[in-house]
């Protein structure tokens, strides 16, 4: 059969010791051999024969032999056999015999073969030696995979010899060990995980004829550890291998009984390894000691997701240390342990005691991470325990699960009562297992799952009012802010108010202290101080400014916003200190007085939208020190009324100044009422609040005094807050909104912040709860760093270290017996954090935890050192803008703007994507910029800085430098003051490049805005080549600046001309829409356009084409394909076209009807009056109106204008029959002369002079509703942009031919009036009209027109005219 070449079996067995021999085919692929013991000589022959058949070898692949009594000879065949068989995967020896030099040539065969896949030895009694044997034969064998050792002895010898061949041997993946003793596993398996090996393994024992149990488990696929049994040393010796393993994820050791020794051992584990997740060990006996190990492990650990230990027998102790890594115990300590997110605990023998309950309760109350907490079968927690536990779950927001099953305490109606309203309070807890308590088993549970199913239903998505359920009320709180310059009394007046105050009625609030205690009296007040107190109903906080100029850069921060129930009291002392008796003068106090009204107009322009004026009460003390009055006090008193004046409108003033001893209680009784009185005025007036903010208030007051009057609450906390106590504040359901809760909550916080009870900054991620406290002993010291004496800085920068320690330091109170409360709530790195959130400071490199660190409030001066620029070349070019508070009268920049601002900016800067390695240095009062090849200075200047210069030297062209300042600088100094107007000037450039000091530059600079007007009134061609002059500028007759000018196109960047030209194809594009207008000529029907085409056709066949063309040169314009000289000369031809079309049609409006009263008097009239020492033209016509005067217009056709020093006729009043005459006039006649002042044509028309700052005046009305007031509101729509296109032009052009139907009409009644009017003012001759107006009625020699015309018309014009008096 083995000889037969059409046998290829895959399978064969030998079976030896059997009955008889023979030969069983299995199957078609499976052999049985049987031989007896009487022909074991065969099997030699066999084996032979088997090793030398091609077709057997190429084909077999699974090799048994069963009860194999193995020689030296057999073995040799064998290893033949293998040898030459390519495909053999399998080798099993069943009991089988072998002597030791059988196992030696077994493990030589064993070293040779590469083919062989599994060896499976089972019940061969190969011994510690055969297993040593086997063991070196696979350090070298590099096929083999799977080697089982069934029913064997190894012994601890065999097994080290595996484990050395394990650390060898890298291709093994199976390993699978059948021993009667399990000491054997711990060496294997310890091996396996020392040296990361991917490879199975299970060990198991039968010890002493008992039934066989498996002892370790290793799965690598699920990276699953198991082990079932082990002796302690043993246990210690796989705990060690675990230390730097990366393959086993999970530990079970489930009912392995373990030491304390085995737990120190592996708290190294815990502290090393970064792959385990989970690890079970539960009921392996470990007691307290043990716990604390594993619980110093979960100190350093950094991946343990998982940690079941029930059914141990450890106490409260081991429960505190286990749940230690886990709590936080202040506010400023960091949890630990953050990974792990299931912890499972308890037992019959587990005795959590007072200790570990209070230890979980923390726990709970502050982990940040678990997710999963298990307490089982816990028999020594009462009922009371578990209903503190679900109180402290009341503020966890991250556990989802909660395992009680088994305890006895989960029993009672308090406790179901206390979970369900855990529950309602807490909607993030998924599932609660109550299985086998008390609770469950009576039935009483079903609640609970209900109100678990609730809180995981998803709220439908509306689209409501946010805050439409939150009710609004009057605010109960009014802050008065006492301004004023140090020693001015502010401190000595805010306690004898105090006295005046009934103590029955003055419970004072945590913050304040009662009369400034003796100790404190002799230190003069730094910083800001608080003081609070009741009014029946009313709390009044008297908010005292430090008068120090140090504290006046965070006068900002702490300015009322918007809607804040608040007034100020501006106190200012008579005399100049208080230890003397000279008095201040008047200019004095004006200039103190108007400081904090200029700061408080500019701060609160800052609010969004003012429901009301700032009111201000003025205050002069140390009245007492004044014996009689005196001419002095009787100045001082006019300059205050004159700064009241000055700031009506700006500010409700009360109008009595209050005098007043600020020592004496008696002397501030009546300013006394008045703070009440005014307090309930103002809480009237301003806008109503949440009426949250009420209930608020106290809820805020009781979390303070349960946490030790903690000054500063995180956001956090007030989240955490809000959910336990506001339920219109709470989260309902896991699937809740949580950004429209997280919106409301922002809104309550900052009305708080604006009604005065928090300080709340969104950028902070806190509430300040002690007003006083944050504003003097934090804001107060930041401002007040001794740097400059205590550290070595370079350029402004300091070392955030220095900065902490000088923080720690300073915040330590200077008066005796007053301490500090800053460092029991925030780290001198909290404080850093918060400079830097508020832009006080900024760092150098903010990926550099240990960054240098920029505070402007240190920079010193730049005095005195050379002023030049870094890059002076010849092709440089030099721009600066001038940008000035729009009403630097009444407002300036504070002295808070400009430090925030050089942090402001180069926190921009640097965010920028393309800054490329931007400088950026900082002086007081200037910050210089070099970025991207460009240099800035931003200069702060003006009596109280109301002005900031931007100063640029750039190798670019001047559209990119100005660009960048427009875009960047500006851009970030009006987002930090939202309110203010910085009206933009520039610059004359030989100021910049020579850095010419500021004070010899105050007239050097021209109005954007002006400039631009400027070039809208000059006619096309005049407009590249415009020039602007400079006034020269000296000192003390030395020449400074000597008078230049330069070109406009070199002062306007590109895309400021180009607005310019835009504004003129508007402009023209109006004009030919308005001019495109029917003729209509003759009163009675009569049509003469036949007869005289020229003078009555008012529109012109390109006129509408023209249109086109202006639209497309607007693209052309967007598009900037097109340079400004091309630009100008096509709008010149445009420009050309349209004022020969305004001519024709003016000369249309005032010869088209001859024939009232033969033209006795002028047809073109306007109106002026007078107003501060200036003309202003009228352009709408409104009863009532008075002291106008009329004037009449130069006729003389294509150059009509104003008349010189016209005298005019007066208008008394304007009665209803005028309005109702002359609107429909003013209407069309005052539009054609906006548009020609508008494109520069009163120029080219002789009207250059027709009133001072005419065309400046049009160009202001033309852009409001106020251009045609009442009567012609109808007309305003033809001012259109040329962006609206054609439709709009289309609706203008036929809103005007529906107009001019009744042209005739409205003329004759204006007409008609004129004449009526000059008739009562007997101004009815040629004379009279001569005298008056200055006008002559001629008739044109051509064409027999009428028109009155000037003096110098009649004289240049003589030979055109004939003169025809009346």
């Amino acid at each position: 059969m083995i000889k037969s070449e059409s046998l290829n079996p895959q399978n064969i067995s030998f079976y030896l010791s059997h009955q008889s021999s023979g030969c069983y085919q299995e199957t078609e692929n499976s052999i049985n051999v049987y031989i007896s013991k009487d022909s074991l000589s065969h099997f030699s022959n066999i084996l032979s024969d088997l090793g030398t058949a091609k077709n057997i070898q190429s084909s077999l692949t699974n090799l048994e032999f069963h009860r194999v009594e193995w020689g030296l000879e057999q073995l040799v065949y064998l290893g033949i056999l293998l040898q030459n068989s390519s495909n053999i995967n399998q080798l099993v020896f069943q009991l089988n015999r072998f002597n030791t030099e059988c196992l030696s040539e077994l493990c030589e065969v064993l070293k040779r073969n590469g083919v062989i896949k599994e060896v499976m030895i089972s019940e061969s009694g190969i011994g510690p030696v055969g297993a040593g044997l086997i063991a070196s034969a696979l350090k070298v064998n590099e096929s083999l995979e799977e080697l089982q050792i069934w029913e064997d002895s190894i012994g601890s010898k065999g097994a080290e010899e595996l484990s050395k061949m394990i650390e060898v041997n890298s291709t093994l993946k199976l390993l699978t060990i059948f021993d009667s003793h399990p000491i054997t596993a711990a060496s294997l398996i310890s091996a396996v995980l020392a040296r990361n090996r991917a490879m199975e393994v299970h060990v198991w024992s039968g010890e002493n004829g008992e039934k066989s149990s498996k002892v370790v488990e290793f799965v690598p696929e699920n990276s699953t550890l198991r082990i079932y049994k082990l002796h302690l040393s043993d246990s210690i010796r796989v705990a060690c291998s675990l230390g730097w393993n990366s393959t086993v994820k999970s530990l079970d050791m489930t009912g392995v009984q373990l030491k304390s020794r085995w737990a120190k051992e592996f708290r190294w584990v815990l502290e090393q390894n970064r792959r385990l997740k989970e690890v079970r060990l539960s009921k392996t006996c470990l007691r307290d000691k043990g716990v604390v190990y594993i619980a110093a492990g979960l100190f350093k650990n950094q991946s343990l997701e998982s940690l079941y230990l029930d059914g141990n027998w450890f106490s409260g102790i081991g429960v505190e240390h286990l749940v230690c890594p886990l709590s936080r115990f202040s506010a400023l300590q960091s949890q630990a342990n953050i990974t792990l997110k299931s912890v499972t605990f308890g037992g019959g023998r587990t005795k959590i005691g007072r200790d570990g309950l209070a230890s979980i309760i923390q726990m709970l109350t502050t982990n940040e991470s678990v997710i999963k907490l298990g307490i089982y079968n816990d028999e020594s927690l009462r009922p009371d325990d578990f209903i503190r536990i679900f109180r402290s779950l009341e503020r966890n927001a991250t556990l989802r699960y909660l395992s009680l099953q088994g305890c006895r305490g989960v029993q009672g109606e308090v406790v179901l009562k206390t979970i369900i309203q855990t529950l309602q309070v807490n909607p993030w807890i998924e599932d609660i297992d109550l299985s086998r308590t008390p609770l469950q088993i009576s039935g009483k549970a079903d609640g609970i799952y209900q109100r678990l199913g609730q809180n995981g239903k998803t709220e439908p998505q509306t689209d409501t009012d946010l805050f439409k359920d939150m009710p609004l009320t009057e605010p109960k709180s009014c802050r008065v802010f006492f301004c004023g310059q140090e020693y001015a009394g502010k401190t000595a007046l805010c306690n004898s108010i105090s006295q005046n105050f009934s103590s029955s009625k003055l419970p004072y609030m945590d913050q304040v202290r009662n009369l400034v205690n003796p100790v404190e009296q002799a230190v003069r007040t730094s910083g800001m101080k608080i003081k609070t107190f009741r009014d029946e109903g009313t709390k009044i906080s008297i908010w005292n400014l430090g008068g120090e100029h140090d504290f006046y850069s965070l006068h900002d921060l702490m300015f009322p916003g918007h809607g804040s129930a608040s007034f100020f009291l501006i106190i200012s002392s008579l005399f100049r200190t208080p230890n003397n008796r000279e008095p201040k003068t008047p200019a004095e106090i004006e200039e103190d007085l108007q400081y904090w009204l200029r700061f408080i107009v500019s701060n609160s322009r800052r609010a969004l939208q003012q429901c009301m004026l700032p009111n201000v009460t003025i205050v002069l003390t140390h009245f007492d020190k004044i014996n009689q009055p005196s001419q002095n006090l009787q100045l001082t008193v006019n300059s205050i009324q004159r700064l009241i004046e000055k700031f009506q409108g700006f500010i409700d003033f009360y109008p009595t100044v209050f005098t007043v001893d600020a020592r004496s209680s008696a002397s501030v009784t009546k300013l006394t009422h008045h703070l009440r009185k005014t307090s309930k005025t103002i809480l009237q007036r301003v806008p109503r609040v949440y009426q949250l903010c009420n209930d608020l208030i106290q809820i805020l007051s009781d979390w303070r005094a349960e946490n030790y009057n903690k000054p500063a609450m995180k956001w956090k906390e007030f989240d955490e807050l809000c959910q336990v106590k506001v339920p219109p504040l709470r989260i309902r359901s896991r699937h809740d909104n949580k950004g429209k809760v997280e919106m409301r909550r922002k809104a309550v916080a900052v009305c708080l912040h604006h009604i005065g009870e928090v300080i709340y900054f969104d950028e902070l991620g806190f509430l300040i709860l002690d007003c006083e406290w944050f504003c003097g002993e934090v804001l107060g010291q930041l401002v007040k760093l001794e740097v400059r004496k205590q550290s070595s800085k370079e350029n402004g920068f300091v070392s955030r270290k220095e900065v902490e320690k000088i923080l720690r330091g300073s915040l330590h109170s200077q008066i005796p017996g007053m301490s500090s409360k800053v460092f029991e709530n925030l780290e001198a790195g909290d404080l850093v954090k918060m400079m830097l959130k508020l832009e006080l400071c900024y760092e150098q490199n903010p990926s550099d935890p240990n960054s240098l660190l920029l505070i402007p409030s240190i920079l010193e001066e730049g005095r005195g050192k050379p002023q030049r620029w870094q890059l002076s070349t010849s092709d440089c070019i030099y721009a600066g803008r001038h940008l000035e508070c729009d009403d630097s009268s009444h407002t300036f920049l504070t002295p808070g703007f400009f430090p925030r601002l050089q942090v402001h900016l180069h926190n921009r800067i640097m965010a920028l994507k393309n800054q490329h390695g931007a400088t950026y240095s900082l002086e007081k009062y200037l910050i210089s910029i070099n970025i991207n090849g460009i240099l800035i200075r931003v200069e702060l200047g003006g009596q109280l800085g109301h002005y900031i210069d931007v100063l640029a030297c750039s190798t670019k062209n001047l559209t990119e430098t100005i660009r960048l300042i427009q875009q960047l600088i500006i851009p970030a100094i009006q987002s930090l003051y939202h309110g203010l107007t910085l009206t933009e000037n520039i610059m004359r450039p030989e100021c910049v490049q020579n850095l010419t000091p500021p004070r010899y530059r105050k007239t050097q600079h021209v109005s954007l805005q002006q400039l631009k007007r400027a070039l809208l009134s000059v006619p096309a061609e005049s407009m590249y080549d415009y020039q602007h002059t400079w006034d020269p500028v000296s000192d003390s007759g030395r020449p400074v600046l000597r008078p230049g000018f330069d070109l406009a196109r070199d002062l306007l960047s590109e895309d400021d001309f180009r607005e310019v030209l835009h504004r003129r194809y508007n402009d023209l594009y109006n004009l030919a829409v308005e001019l495109d207008v029917p003729p209509d000529t003759d009163p009675d029907g009569a049509d003469h356009t036949g007869n005289e085409p020229d003078k009555v056709d008012p529109s012109f066949s390109g006129i509408a084409k023209g249109v086109e063309q202006v639209l497309q040169r607007l693209k052309i314009i967007e598009q900037e394909i097109r340079d400004l000289k091309q630009e100008i000369q096509g709008l010149k031809y445009y420009e050309h076209r349209l004022l020969i079309e305004l001519h024709r049609k003016v000369n249309y409006l005032v010869n088209y009807n001859i024939q009232v009263e033969e033209k006795k008097v002028p047809n073109m009239f306007f109106f002026v009056r007078t107003e501060n020492y200036s003309r202003r033209l009228i352009t709408n016509m409104i009863s009532g109106m008075t002291a106008l005067r009329l004037h009449m217009l130069c006729e003389f056709r294509g150059e009509m204008h104003v008349v010189e020093d016209q005298i005019g006729c007066e208008v008394m009043q304007v009665d209803n029959v005028a309005v109702k005459s002359l609107a429909p006039y003013m209407k069309k006649f005052m539009k054609l002369l906006t548009f020609a002042l508008k494109i520069g044509a009163h120029l080219a028309t002789g009207m250059g002079e027709m009133i001072p700052d005419l065309s400046r005046e049009v160009a202001h009305l033309t852009g409001s509703s106020l251009m045609y007031g009442a009567a012609g509101a109808v007309a305003a729509g033809a001012v259109g942009t040329a962006a609206m296109g054609r439709m709009q032009g289309s609706r203008n052009r036929s809103r005007a031919a529906e107009s001019s139907r009744d042209i005739k009409q409205d003329q004759r009644a204006a007409q008609q009036w004129v004449v009526d009017f000059l008739r009562d003012r007997e101004c009815s001759t040629g004379k009279d009209i001569a005298e008056k107006f200055g006008l002559w009625r001629v008739r044109y020699r051509d064409d027999g027109q009428i028109a009155w015309i000037c003096r110098r018309h009649m004289i240049i014009r003589a030979n055109e005219i004939i003169e025809v008096p009346i």
